[in-house]
């Protein structure tokens, strides 16, 4: 039986007025309604439109946008059309949003009990003596643990996961009928992110909720969302059940963005789509698509499709819905890997790392004295590893296991406190940046996870370039220019880009800049943390063929930091595996994921989710988040699915190397961990 109509969207178009008063769409005759306890996904490349949509379906515009058009009609109530005191006792209550980075919803200032207690009293019917009550109960619903004490914490003392559980928990304070979540899991890791969707799939099942889910991850859409809207250039260019769209779309858009996703099963780099969408306000004579679509016809560049409703039940935005017959590959296949025993010859090792230990703790004024480390237990402890010559080694691991820790140490941005770092056979300071001269400064660089956070935004491109090429070269004028081109060619821009500032940049534009300052040091290692999380997954493709195509030009090595196995394994000649700052399996990429033997590694290769609607994770049964690693004994110990008894609590583990040079540190010899887990072990959710 199909449900009331809870949101109806009718030819909405939200834009911003350009020079001579002329409005600029960014939204194009929005046609959306939504159903009571239907879940939608919407899904596109940034810049599409897909946040624009949302926000504007809870009448709520950033500065300089305006609804041009249209109606917004939400329980029988157009929203643009009432004054602002009722849109916002609609928003927080009968309608909540879930935003992306849960950390900047959270009041840094405030304890989590007084921040959901502000929702209970602007949106709920309960009175002030029950708020207490009530926010345990919405903690306990949201499965954090110990929420009569979570409550009186501050957001900074919870982990990234939890955060984004307290924000769930303050958009159900209001009892909404209708819920936004705009990128929720972005930036999440893979264990983390499966127990938060499911956690999500359950409350819309339970409580009855509408859900609209706003996301690049197909993956994640995948996993909560029975409907897929998909939106290209402000406009919806597809619309049909999740199941159809993701496996049969009728639209070429949504094929190419499926064939630029990284899968765990396939050890390459997917096919990039090309181009871009046309900027706001460009209304092509055609479709919006016709200049990135390898179907495209005469007819698609003269004439606008309109949305048709198809026999398979798609609506599709298109003249040729059909799949062509193309004989394109799905992606580049990666080089042949580097012989294992190549990594372990000094003289293929240009980074050696040798029983890394890292510590966050302050030292005491004994400690000063005595020149000693801090005591206690090490953030991260007995790390080995050899980076040749032109290598790509992954790091893998959930958020906490100590792999940015590993990269900022490697970059001499933060001190460790024990073992030895050697860059072609000269031993670094463990003092960091500091005491490091200038040629080892020039040869390890460091790619940051946001490039907003590394690009300074008052300096133009050629300022950001020429920063390295004055530091490390003597250069002039001129050669500086010159060299700050040919590096913007190097990362697909061109030297147009020179003048401009990085806010007139894209998401990937930005990281491709980022990626060309690095390479203006003309280093011979390169340490990327998490350079395509944020991207969506047409651009994250360019960028991995970039650096695969930059490591293949120079030679350099890679130590390649992300919570996307499937990405790592795509760029990855070797994987290390980290859990609580401890090393627990480490082996070439094809080694680690065809055979993970190590419990953790294969509780991480199973939580990768994949675009359809009827896969299934198998998650880790316990949802657990350990604030540190245990003093003695294995580091996974308390969430093994495999635990067998004291040793487990109590020894180290011992280090154990197959013929192939995969290692795993466990207490289960090889042989019985390749037997995989028993029915009556029951490991995983």
């Amino acid at each position: 039986m199909t449900q009331a109509v809870l949101l109806d969207i009718k030819n909405l178009s939200v834009g911003f007025r350009g020079g001579q008063d002329q409005f600029v769409s960014i939204l194009r005759n929005i046609n959306l309604t939504v159903h009571a306890g239907e879940t939608i996904g919407i899904v596109g490349e940034s810049g599409s439109g897909k946040s624009s949509l949302a926000f504007a379906a809870m009448a709520y515009f950033k500065s300089g946008l305006e609804a041009q058009s249209g109606q917004v009609v939400f329980n029988g109530q157009d929203l643009l059309q009432e004054n602002d005191s009722a849109v916002q006792k609609i928003r927080g209550g009968a309608i909540a949003l879930i935003p992306q980075n849960s950390g900047q919803a959270l009041t840094p200032t405030m304890r989590i009990g007084e921040q959901i207690s502000e929702v209970l009293q602007l949106h709920s019917r309960y009175r002030p003596e029950q708020f207490r009550d009530r926010t345990i109960a919405l903690l306990g619903q949201v499965r954090l643990p110990e929420p009569g004490i979570l409550i009186d914490r501050y957001p900074h003392e919870l982990s990234g996961g939890q955060q984004q559980r307290v924000a769930i928990a303050m958009a159900l304070a209001g009892e909404p009928e209708l819920m936004f979540l705009d990128e929720p899991t972005t930036g999440l890791d893979v264990t983390t992110q499966a127990h938060i969707l499911k956690l999500l799939k359950d409350i819309c099942d339970e409580r009855k909720t509408a859900m609209v889910y706003v996301s690049h991850d197909l993956g994640a859409v995948a996993q909560v969302c029975k409907r897929i809207v998909v939106m290209y250039a402000g406009q919806i260019v597809l619309d049909g059940s999740a199941r159809d769209v993701l496996q049969s779309p009728a639209h070429p858009y949504p094929r190419a963005l499926l064939k630029s996703i990284t899968r765990l099963s396939e050890a390459t780099i997917p096919q990039a789509l090309e181009g871009r969408p046309p900027m706001p306000g460009i209304v092509p004579a055609g479709c919006a698509f016709a200049d990135r679509c390898m179907a495209a016809q005469d007819r698609c560049r003269t004439e606008q499709p309109r949305l048709v409703k198809l026999a398979n039940g798609q609506t599709t935005r298109c003249f040729y819905p059909e799949e062509p017959k193309l004989n394109a590959a799905r992606g580049t296949t990666r080089p042949a890997e580097l012989d294992p025993d190549s990594f372990a010859s000094q003289s293929d090792t240009l980074l050696a790392i040798e029983n890394l230990s890292l510590t966050y703790a302050r030292p005491s004024l004994m400690d000063q004295i005595m020149g000693r480390p801090p005591q206690g237990v090490p953030t991260v402890d007995d790390i080995t590893l050899g980076l040749a010559r032109g290598e790509t080694l992954g790091l893998v691991g959930e958020s906490g296991s100590g792999k940015s820790s590993i990269l900022k140490a490697l970059a001499g941005l933060l001190p460790f406190a024990d073992g030895k770092l050697i860059f072609d056979g000269t031993s670094l300071s463990r003092r960091g940046t500091e005491d490091r001269d200038r040629a080892h400064l020039k040869m390890i660089q460091l790619v940051f996870q946001n490039p907003d956070d590394s690009l300074n935004p008052r300096q133009t491109i050629a300022q950001i370039l020429a920063q390295p090429l004055n530091l490390y070269f003597d250069l002039t004028t001129a050669q500086v220019r010159q060299r700050s081109e040919e590096l913007l060619e190097e990362v697909r821009l061109g030297p147009r880009y020179l003048e401009r500032l990085p806010s007139q940049l894209s998401g990937g534009e930005k990281q491709r800049i980022a990626i060309a300052r690095a390479f203006a040091a003309d280093p011979q290692v390169v340490l990327c943390d998490e350079v395509t999380s944020a991207l969506d997954v047409s651009v994250q493709a360019a960028v991995l063929e970039l650096l695969r195509n930059l490591q293949r030009k120079r030679g350099t090595a890679f130590v390649f930091v992300s919570h996307d196995l499937a990405v790592v394994r795509a760029l990855s000649d070797r994987v290390a595996v980290l859990y609580q700052g401890r090393l627990c399996e480490i082996g070439t990429s094809q080694a680690v994921y065809q055979a993970p033997f190590h419990p953790y590694t294969e509780a991480l290769v199973h939580s990768v989710l994949e675009p359809d609607p009827d896969f299934s994770p198998r998650v880790l049964a316990d949802d657990i988040v350990e604030l540190g690693p245990p003093a003695q004994g294995c580091a996974f110990q308390r969430r093994c699915p495999k635990h067998i008894g004291e040793i487990c609590n109590t020894t180290f583990p011992p280090w154990q190397k197959s013929r192939d040079g995969h290692s795993i540190r466990c207490h289960h010899s090889l042989a019985a961990l390749a037997d995989g887990f028993t029915d009556e072990e029951q490991p995983y959710a």
